[in-house]
């Protein structure tokens, strides 16, 4: 909600198409925890492979309409005529690279793919999605005893984070607005005049989600998007 009046540029949209994707991220989220506490590891992991197909055209979208849009291309079709059920996106593969081989994208790009931690997440959740292995049977089976289940549950939540990492590196990075707080427009609104700077103070859920999050797991990235935004990120 905290993006809902942000235009979306490229598009003929009049509420910023983010707050439904994150929406519908949410709700992916909050399925994958109600799976979870049924015991039913497998199908989780169908859900995690859709999150990370959620977050790969998020971003997507998000540079497609940065890279395309201009004064002389007001709006760009392809997103445009996706938003509208005129025309199917690329597949994973296609969208995957494309963010990959942003220029603009390429400091965070070079971090997050370093090693192959996200072709192991991927593959494996293709693994669950297909049953590749007998194992992610079991895994689907509550009633089954498995003593390395506990080891599938925290590699689980690993990955979530990981996904969550990949999702909020690439949003930060290329819609730092994205992070502002309420203040400088409360007080338009309210019709005071804001505080200096206040265009660039830092939403507190966003400062919490990179003190408790993102720092502790990936400070390099966290270093990157400090060091390429103007927003008052501690």
């Amino acid at each position: 909600m905290s993006i809902l009046s942000f235009v979306s540029p490229g598009t003929r949209a009049i509420v910023n198409i983010d707050t439904y994707a994150y929406s519908s991220m949410q709700g992916t989220l909050e399925s994958i925890t109600a799976i979870i506490q049924l015991g039913r590891i497998n199908d989780a992991y169908a859900l995690l492979r859709k999150y990370h197909d959620s977050a790969t055209i998020n971003v997507y979208a998000n540079l497609y309409l940065r890279d395309n849009f201009s004064t002389d291309n007001f709006v760009v079709e392809k997103i445009e005529n996706w938003l509208h059920g005129k025309e199917k996106l690329a597949e994973y593969r296609i969208l995957s690279q494309y963010i990959r081989s942003s220029e603009r994208l390429k400091p965070i790009t070079d971090l997050l793919m370093v090693g192959n931690r996200y072709k192991k997440i991927r593959d494996r959740c293709n693994d669950h999605t297909h049953y590749n292995f007998f194992a992610h049977v079991m895994l689907n089976d509550n009633k089954v005893y498995l003593k390395n289940r506990g080891q599938w549950l925290e590699m689980l939540a690993r990955d979530v984070l990981d996904l969550f990492v990949f999702h909020i590196a690439y949003v930060c990075f290329l819609n730092d607005h994205y992070m502002m707080s309420s203040d400088h427009l409360d007080a338009l609104e309210c019709g005071l005049q804001p505080e200096d700077g206040s265009q660039y103070w830092v939403a507190p859920f966003i400062q919490k989600t990179f003190d408790e999050v993102i720092t502790p797991r990936r400070p390099d990235i966290m270093a990157v998007i400090k060091a390429n935004t103007t927003m008052k990120l501690r």
